[in-house]
């Protein structure tokens, strides 16, 4: 039974993880695809960029983050009830919400970077280890100013902390696989931060 409720968490995960909302707002709102505007990336940093700090992009933002975090509340949810694992069904319904907005079977598979995805799991995984996600994030964020480099800094920050906290060795391993799938997504941009090519983030413009 523990089986298939991890197969019901990693399904739900990757079928609502990949209704990417800056896409369908983009078009809803503007008539534009987001693919095919800036970097051509479908998430919140090239939503704004595109089309300002309207309520649209925080609406992106913010359903980003449901997406991952209503799959999870209910699966952790399930599995600690049932089977005392709240960590692994935090842990594993995150990591396929993190797949499905990368690789979206609703949009050809081609999705986001899923950093926003990938923080809401580190938050349920482990609140602390959130903290300390979101800590290293904002520091380089307002300082470095670059959105790349803090979401693969943090992002990678993640999985290191994690231990520190007892997680069971399949959390764990799903919080290396999470940083690694981060990275992956964000080649281009540390293409671009070598290359000195990578622009930076303003919070207000």
């Amino acid at each position: 039974m523990l089986y298939f409720t991890c197969f019901l968490a990693a399904a739900c995960g990757y079928l609502v993880g990949g209704i990417n909302p800056s896409i369908i707002l983009s078009k809803l709102i503007y008539k534009k695809d987001i693919r095919e505007c800036g970097s051509g990336n479908p998430g919140f940093t090239n939503f704004k960029r595109t089309f300002g700090n309207g309520a649209a992009t925080w609406v992106v933002l913010i359903a980003d983050i449901l997406k991952t975090a209503l799959p999870i509340i209910v699966f952790s949810c399930v599995m600690g009830l049932f089977f005392g694992q709240r960590q692994l069904g935090a842990a594993l319904t995150g990591f396929a919400c993190m797949l499905g907005h990368a690789f979206p079977v609703w949009y050809g598979f081609r999705g986001g970077k899923s950093f926003i995805a990938g923080f809401a799991t580190a938050c349920f995984v482990d609140w602390r280890g959130g903290l300390i996600f979101l800590g290293i994030f904002m520091l380089l964020l307002f300082t470095a100013k670059f959105m790349s480099l803090a979401s693969i800094v943090g992002t990678l920050v993640y999985p290191i902390a994690l231990p520190f906290f007892h997680p069971s060795v399949a959390v764990e391993v799903l919080a290396v696989c999470s940083a690694l799938l981060v990275i992956l997504r964000h080649r281009k941009n540390i293409a671009r931060l070598f290359s000195g090519k990578e622009p930076k983030f303003h919070l207000k413009k």
